[in-house]
Formats: C-alpha cells, structure tokens, sequence
C-alpha cells in the first residue's frame, strides 16, 4: 500500500545525540515507510524539558545513539490512504493538521493498558529516549519530522494556540493535569505546591483556574518565585532548611491545620518531608518531581493511619490527561504568561547552543526551531 505525502516529507535532517559530553550531530535520513497507524509530523517547535537537560549531561540514563527532545508540535506531512487515523477527539486527521501527541506510544493490549495505564505498556514507545534504529529512526524533537508509531495518542491543536504556549502540553502541562486529577476536586481548597520551575508554575495556574482558594508555591529560587506570582500564586515562601516560613504561612492559612492538597514538582527529599509535615488530617500528597533516585525518607506508618493521609505518585499520563492540557493552555492563554516561559529559540543546527543556553540561564524552557536551521 503506498503513502500520501507533502514534498516535505521525501527527506529530513535530525541532530543525534552519541552521548554526554559529545556535541551533537547533524544528520539526514532516507525518507519514512509508513505502517499502518503511523504518520508522520513536519515539526515546527520543540522545546527543551528537564529530562532533556539531564540526559544531555548524563545524569539520566540515555539509549545512544538518539534523537533527543518529546515536548514537540508540527503538522502532519504524511499519512497512508484509506482510513486516516484519527485524533483523541475522534476526528479523522489529514494532510496539514496542527498537532501534539502523546509522550509515549502503548499498545493498547497489555496487563497495564487493559487497567488503565497505557504509560506503564508492557511495549512503550516514548518519544525521544528511543534509540535510533532503521526501524523506527525519527522519534525525538531535534528534528525536521518525527514519526509517529500506532498507539500513539494524537490532538489537534487549535491555530490560536501559540507555539510556545503548546509545546510544553504533552510533556509539563499534561502531567499537571494527571497530578489534578489525582488530587481531586480543589474548589475552595488549600493547596502547597512544592517547586517553581515549569511544573510547579503550571501546577499552581491549573488550582487557581480549578477555584483553589490559595495556592502557596514554595521554593528555594527567589527569582523562579517572583515567576510564581504571575501564575496564580496567592502566597510564595522562599524555603529554608528548617522550613519554618513555610508552617508558619500554613498554619496561619489553615488556622492551625495542614494544606488539602500538596503537590511536589520539586524532586527534593527534604520537600517531601516537608510536604508530609504540611498535610492536614485528611490530606492528599501528589509526588510528581522524584523521577531519578534520591535517599530514602522517613515514613511513620502511625501517622499515616492517624491521620488518614493519602500519598499518590503520578508518571506521566494518560491520553484524558493530554485533552485536558490543551484545553486549559487554550482557556487561559490570555491569563498567564506560558509564552514568555520560552525564554529563547535556537536554530535546529544549534541545538547544542540551546543546551548550554538552557543549563546556565536555568530557563524555564528554551525552543529549538527546525525551519531556522
């Protein structure tokens, strides 16, 4: 069966990454047989995510050689004919569609996929941390396309929707979303968000748009809590190693009592027991930040008990949780300030630049662009 496809799509060029301390490379690739399922993307922004970051300085362990980068939107450059596949929405998608995807590809068949954690699939496929193989050589964002494999969750995005504002959606903004929904309804609530870069900022925007009565955002950058301010933040505390501003602005908020909700972006170990300490009898605590190992905590199961705590950790999402990110970017574009989180734009031939940029500046997020290569 053959392929539709845009001029665009007969070849495209990617920056590799062969390992921690090696520049990357510039590479071409033969042009993409598509599967059925597949697409393929022209993309039209990446950004750079913490994971990136640790990757390229080897604190995170990397299939080499890759292409690099998962926070990516672009439109659609190739589909097979007959039946397209279609969006999350149901929607039949084609040639031109503007689009985000999910972080990782599932099967859709598997032990977790039939209980409701396609992120866990026995067989994922996550986009830039796959190593780059003749099978499937385009799967990062340091790219002119990216090729999508089946069982990948597609959105359309809406034109409206700025690059900036859009490309953190599948990655950031999304796992905000899952960390909501498992906090549950936050209406009237308080809620301690732990940690001021780009998840704690959009964690804090997304309780105050869900009617949290204070959000407290704490971290240890004055400058990233200065940012907090503009992202729904109704109270900052700059955190000290005895963390007392910090229950001393609970206790005066909660009368006495602990914070609703709690939620660490940070993936700091004494932020978590902080956090702990901070709950009020019947308190949720949403771990989101500790995705590479740290020291162990101390946990008192009696306190646990007593006091009917609830601790979840959330990794990733799920496709709803992806829906629910556009929609919230869409609703308050004009409310926060997500664009001027991108910092800067670097040429695709630039992105070790953009790396470098990125670790000294500390960026909340800094955007690789492939048509200014």
């Amino acid at each position: 069966m053959g392929t539709t496809m845009t001029k665009a799509a007969t070849k495209t060029r990617a920056m590799v990454f062969e390992g921690p301390g090696r520049p990357l490379e510039l590479r071409q690739f033969a042009p993409q047989t598509l599967a059925a399922g597949e697409l393929l993307v022209e993309i039209t922004c990446t950004t750079l995510c913490g994971s990136d970051l640790h990757s390229y300085e080897g604190r995170r362990e990397t299939p080499c050689p890759t292409i690099l980068g998962h926070e990516i939107i672009g439109r659609v450059a190739e589909l097979r004919p007959g039946d397209p596949p279609r969006d999350l929405l149901g929607h039949p998608l084609a040639i031109g569609d503007r689009v985000t995807w999910s972080v990782a590809a599932s099967c859709g068949a598997c032990f977790y996929c039939e209980r409701s954690l396609p992120q866990k699939c026995e067989h994922l496929f996550k986009y830039g941390h796959e190593r780059t193989d003749p099978k499937h050589p385009l799967s990062g964002g340091l790219a002119e396309h990216c090729r999508l494999a089946r069982g990948t969750a597609v959105l359309r995005i809406p034109d409206t929707l700025p690059d900036e504002v859009a490309c953190p959606a599948n990655c950031a903004t999304a796992t905000v979303a899952a960390a909501m929904r498992a906090a549950g309804d936050v209406r009237d609530r308080v809620v301690l968000v732990q940690g001021a870069g780009m998840l704690g900022l959009t964690a804090a925007a997304m309780a105050r748009h869900a009617h949290a009565r204070e959000v407290i955002v704490s971290d240890v950058d004055e400058q990233r809590l200065a940012w907090a301010e503009r992202f729904g933040a109704t109270q900052t505390v700059q955190v000290e190693p005895d963390g007392a501003e910090l229950t001393d602005t609970v206790s005066r908020l909660m009368q006495g009592r602990g914070v609703d909700v709690a939620l660490e972006m940070s993936g700091s170990v004494a932020a978590i027991e902080q956090g702990l300490a901070r709950l009020r009898i019947g308190g949720r605590y949403i771990l989101v930040g500790t995705v590479f190992p740290t020291p162990d905590i101390t946990l008192q199961p009696e306190m646990l008990v007593r006091r009917l705590l609830r601790i979840e950790g959330v990794h990733n999402y799920s496709p709803v949780d992806l829906i629910r990110a556009v929609e919230f970017l869409t609703a308050t574009q004009a409310e926060y300030p997500f664009a001027q989180l991108v910092t800067r734009r670097f040429p695709l031939v630039e992105a070790d630049a953009a790396f470098r940029f990125a670790l000294e500046t500390k960026a909340p997020r800094v955007a690789v662009i492939p048509s200014g290569a």
